[in-house]
């Protein structure tokens, strides 16, 4: 369904529970902070205080002749978290996608891309993405790596459906070919995190392994998960997961080399935060499950089970919500040119009382716009 075009706000805070813009405050219900991280004011401690040890920034190569030993730290606590062999941080989630490609089109690979393979996972600046279902997609699949012509082959995709709010099966890659050497590089910028719940001995949930336990494992696939830290986890910088012999070749990269790291005092904080995101972890495993309880009944909403992420097609919403004091996400994505794409996003920082009064203007625009 159309929309208007999207006038953003500019709003000179960070936002949390609320936003102010003018004289007025709206509850805030979109940004990807799902665990509220960058809000929390314990983890605002932890980072003022690594500041005072590492300063603001780390201006060297990771590569140089003087090295922190903290990236080691943080890099093996994020390997151990993800249930990956060894973790290589960088800058960005996009350069972690693209230190990947990079490396991937010094191999002279085959790329193929999944439906909406996020921009970071493209090696050109424009790449054809598949219009299929991703069930269509994943069942021409191997007869398409089989056409290929003879060299490497790269499989580019997104853990999940952040977009549209739905999970993505990962059981067809027992199907790949067994004869040709694939690299799978999976972006799971909006799961690493949130998804698949790390048990703890005091009973509440660890920062999440992401996807990489749900992949299965073949001899012929180099598996390689790259991420953003900058959502759930809180803090600017990507990640790439990994076996350790493939992120030794990453690191001696130029693309690597020459990139400023991650600022070390985000690293220390990554070592020293996990009884922080178990808390939040389980606060938003609460608020998701309420949010479920009130919004999927009202059959507005594309949503996956035990996601923050609420999609609808009905791009109205935004200005009616927007009326009664509520902010949602709601613009063009991934650019301008592309289809609106209207999401409720639910995080560890919304009380009971936030959701129950979005829940009570969502019906009302259901009631309103003849919604059953």
């Amino acid at each position: 369904m159309s929309q208007q075009p999207i006038h953003p706000f500019t709003i000179d805070q960070l936002p949390g529970r609320t936003i102010r813009h003018g004289d007025q405050d709206y509850l805030f219900f979109s940004g990807t902070a799902y665990l509220g991280m960058p809000q929390h004011p314990g983890f605002q401690q932890l980072l003022t205080s690594a500041i005072g040890r590492y300063g603001t920034a780390f201006g060297s190569s990771r590569n140089g002749n003087l090295q922190l030993g903290i990236y080691d730290e943080a890099e093996a606590r994020l390997a151990s978290w993800s249930g990956a062999e060894a973790a290589l941080t960088v800058s960005s989630g996009m350069m972690a996608g693209q230190v990947v490609v990079q490396y991937l089109r010094a191999q002279q690979a085959s790329f193929l891309y999944g439906p909406q393979a996020h921009p970071a996972l493209w090696h050109d600046p424009a790449v054809a993405l598949p219009g299929l279902p991703f069930s269509d997609w994943v069942a021409q699949l191997p007869d398409q790596v089989r056409a290929l012509p003879p060299g490497p082959v790269a499989i580019l995709l997104n853990a999940l459906d952040a977009a549209h709010s739905g999970y993505y099966p990962f059981d067809w890659v027992d199907a790949l070919p067994t004869d040709r050497a694939i690299t799978l590089v999976v972006d799971d910028s909006h799961g690493i995190g949130i998804l698949n719940d790390l048990p703890r001995a005091d009973g509440l949930l660890g920062p999440g392994w992401g996807i990489w336990p749900q992949i299965p494992r073949l001899d012929s696939v180099r598996l390689l998960v790259t991420a953003s830290l900058a959502k759930a986890m809180g803090v600017p910088g990507g990640v790439v997961l990994g076996d350790a012999d493939v992120l030794a070749e990453l690191r001696k990269t130029a693309f690597f080399g020459a990139c400023s790291p991650m600022p070390p005092a985000y690293m220390d904080v990554l070592t020293r935060a996990d009884a922080l995101y178990a808390e939040q972890r389980a606060i938003l495993r609460e608020n998701i499950t309420l949010a479920e309880a009130l919004l999927d009944r009202t059959g507005l909403f594309q949503h996956a089970r035990g996601l923050p992420v609420f999609f609808t097609e009905q791009n109205e919403l935004y200005p009616f919500l927007l009326e009664r004091g509520m902010f949602i996400y709601s613009f063009a994505y991934p650019t301008p040119a592309d289809h609106p794409n209207t999401r409720v996003i639910i995080s560890a920082f919304h009380t009971f009382d936030d959701i129950q009064a979005l829940a009570r203007a969502v019906y009302d625009f259901t009631l309103g716009s003849g919604i059953e």
